[in-house]
């Protein structure tokens, strides 16, 4: 059994057992945490699509870490002009083992 989530402005399709990354979420690690955003069920050929939403279904997941993304770098250059920019930024990601999906 599948499912599609929404955290963090992202969908990502989960399945028990799998681990992913996602953006912060405020809790501790080892923590277990439901999302109730579930857009879309699915076990082998059947799937439920929500509109947007599917009622009642659920999933369970478990903090394993807190982290940061490898380094973007971003540079900005006018040729000719006197000006360049250079910034950098590193995004923070929970990762979540995925414990049961709830239909």
């Amino acid at each position: 059994m599948y499912a599609v989530i929404k955290t963090g402005g992202k969908q990502y399709r989960v399945a028990a057992g799998e681990k992913i990354k996602v953006e912060q979420i405020a809790a501790d690690v080892g923590q277990e945490i439901v999302i109730d955003q579930v857009l879309a069920v699915g076990n082998g050929a059947e799937l439920k699509v929500g509109t947007p939403l599917v009622s009642g279904a659920t999933v369970k997941a478990t903090v394993v870490a807190h982290g940061k993304h490898d380094k973007v770098r971003i540079f900005k250059l006018r040729r000719r002009k006197h000006y360049a920019k250079s910034q950098g930024h590193r995004q923070q990601f929970t990762e979540l083992q995925i414990v049961a999906v709830a239909a």
